[in-house]
């Protein structure tokens, strides 16, 4: 029997379990027939996938939270490595690679973009050519690679080490060179890494069993809390290792933490589900024909649409009035009797759901430039104050981003063992509150982390002005770091139930071809989002900065207004959430959905 490993199957996609249970209804000899005694195991058959060697799999053998455990545990080391290089980055720009603060935010916000966006290729590679599992583990070896290069590259020797004031000197051309392109080719591993482990990981629960359904819903939980368990790790270890002992060495071990996360990944092949693929036609083919047929149709008149809708049987429903234009492909181009030109309803359905998720993806954007401060700004801000625990013991700045991480381990149990259970008894939805409420409600926080965060930046300018350090940015504001956990903490809150909601929704809200793609569509909000921020402080550093006046990001932060810069993206997410707010509130949900 053929190997099958995540690929187009060879049998006949049309034939069901319960066809193969009556195929088997023969009768033995003792008068019992086979399907009496198989049946059993033919219902808990988990239809329309399969095991590694291409064969039928049970929900008692395969998947379910047996598989996902497996894939949780390579996202917990994947994010630790990535956070790793992510969440210290800017202190290393400013550093050895003696960037200016402003060039190092931008720097960092283009490279995480950039990381944000690559899903989107590796998502389509993997829905159109190779398949999740094949994808996870050829993108987990140039991942590794690109780590094992920007490891080497801050260990090779350069006249740089020598040199007093990073500020003043930088290290030798060939060895930036080196370390960017290491560093995008770690945002090309993770590229296709990361939507396909997150699917691959909700494949494993069919959604046709109502445990099991119940269970992917937990699973969005889970998966971020173990995510955010690697960020933890990542903050409270490697930040520490990075700026205490050696930057080699603190970009070493996330290599080392990659290559083990592939073997665990490899090890837990024997239990995964894979997912047959349909015999029906590429799902960018079929919904590129919906917009494509419905662009040669755009003289058809609403009621010759209404007469095709007639014949071919099909009832008004909810979503049959919006996107009205799209109906038009139902009817074959130019009067034609080529039926083969006609799309379905099913193919015009899939279209107008990829339609309606644009407002939603457009209207969480400004999130995306809220989340990006916390990596960059943030890690800034608490490099001025007083970090200081006992006489011989500094918190590294960067450390801080742990209390965003902590926030989410502590509030996601909450979330999924008490607030879920007890919304679930109110509104009668399984998961409690619908997805959409879900981010609504943690971009409404996202906006509060904003204002705290300039409202604690103002403090600190007042404290540094008190003590005359206005003029010296090197000197240590008389203010504890402590003072800037809040804004973390709200921020972790605001993730439980933007992150996990937009995870989920994307994933659910697609059809099922394109799982993949709909995770990256996600993460491509926050690449996006990075790269609104860079540019957005781009503008500002302009603005602000002419005519010899003081830039509101400059190196003397001291001198600088953080402040106005949140004040600026608490008053735009103000705005996108009330666009949000419009847009939820008429958002038709895929029947499929379980909200």
């Amino acid at each position: 029997q053929e190997q099958f490993i995540d690929k187009p199957n060879r049998w006949n996609n049309s034939i069901s379990i319960q066809s193969v249970v009556s195929n088997l209804a023969v009768p033995m000899a003792n008068g019992v027939t086979i399907s009496d005694a198989e049946t059993p195991f033919l219902s808990d058959v988990v239809e329309g996938s399969v095991d590694y060697k291409g064969r039928l799999v049970t929900r008692s053998k395969s998947g379910g939270w047996r598989s996902a455990s497996f894939i949780i545990g390579v996202e917990v080391a994947e994010r630790f490595a990535y956070y790793g290089i992510d969440s210290n980055l800017i202190s290393y720009l400013t550093g050895p690679l003696g960037q200016s603060v402003a060039s190092a935010a931008e720097n960092v916000n283009v490279w995480s973009g950039t990381a944000s966006l690559l899903p989107l290729l590796g998502a389509f590679i993997a829905d159109s050519y190779l398949g999740r599992y094949r994808t996870i583990i050829i993108f987990s070896v140039l991942y590794i690679l690109g780590l094992g290069f920007l490891t080497l590259s801050t260990v090779l020797p350069s006249s740089h080490s020598d040199c007093q004031d990073t500020a003043t000197c930088s290290p030798p051309k060939f060895q930036i060179i080196f370390f960017f392109f290491s560093l995008y080719l770690v945002a090309f591993g993770q590229g296709g890494h990361k939507p396909c482990v997150q699917a691959f990981g909700a494949d494993q629960f069919d959604p046709q069993d109502p445990e099991e359904s119940k269970a992917k819903s937990s699973f969005f939980n889970w998966w971020y809390f173990g995510m955010c368990g690697g960020l933890f790790m990542t903050v409270c270890i490697l930040n520490y290792v990075q700026d205490n002992l050696s930057w080699g060495l603190g970009f070493g071990i996330p290599c080392i933490v990659m290559g083990l996360a592939l073997v665990v990944f490899l090890l837990g092949s024997f239990t995964y589900r894979f997912h047959q693929s349909s015999d029906e036609k590429n799902p960018f083919i079929r919904i590129g024909n919906v917009f494509i047929n419905a662009a040669r149709n755009w003289q058809t008149t609403t009621s010759a649409i209404s007469v095709e809708q007639e014949v071919q049987g099909i009832q008004p429903h909810e979503g049959s009035e919006q996107f009205k234009f799209l109906n038009k492909a139902l009817l074959a181009p130019n009067g034609s009797k080529e039926n083969g030109k006609i799309c379905s309803i099913s193919e015009v359905e899939e279209a107008k759901a990829i339609l309606r998720l644009i407002p939603i993806w457009t209207t969480c954007l400004v999130y995306a430039i809220v989340f990006s401060q916390s990596s960059t700004f943030f890690t800034k801000q608490g490099a001025t104050m007083d970090r200081s625990l006992g006489s011989n013991f500094e918190v590294p700045a960067a450390s801080l981003q742990s209390f965003i991480s902590l926030s989410v381990v502590i509030f996601i149990p909450i979330y999924d063992r008490i607030l879920v259970p007890v919304a679930r008894a109110v509104t009668g939805k399984p998961s409690g509150i619908t997805m959409l409420q879900r981010i609504g409600t943690g971009i409404f926080l996202s906006i509060l982390s904003m204002v705290v965060a300039a409202i604690i930046e103002k403090k600190r300018l007042q404290t540094a002005l008190e003590h005359g350090l206005v003029d010296m940015p090197k000197a240590t504001v008389p203010m504890s770091i402590c003072w800037l956990i809040p804004q973390y903490i709200l921020f972790g809150i605001s993730d439980v139930f933007t992150m996990v909601g937009l995870q989920e929704f994307f994933y659910d809200q697609v059809p099922v071809e394109l799982k993949s793609i709909g995770l990256s569509l996600y993460l491509s909000i926050f690449g996006i989002g990075s790269f609104l921020s860079s540019f957005l402080i781009s503008v500002t550093e302009n603005i602000t900065g002419k005519d010899g006046q003081t830039s509101w990001f400059s190196d003397n932060l001291n001198r600088a207004h953080l402040d106005y810069f949140y004040w600026v993206l608490a008053v735009l997410s103000t705005i996108a959430f009330t666009a949000y707010l419009y847009f939820s509130r008429s958002y038709i949900y895929n029947k499929s959905s379980s909200l």
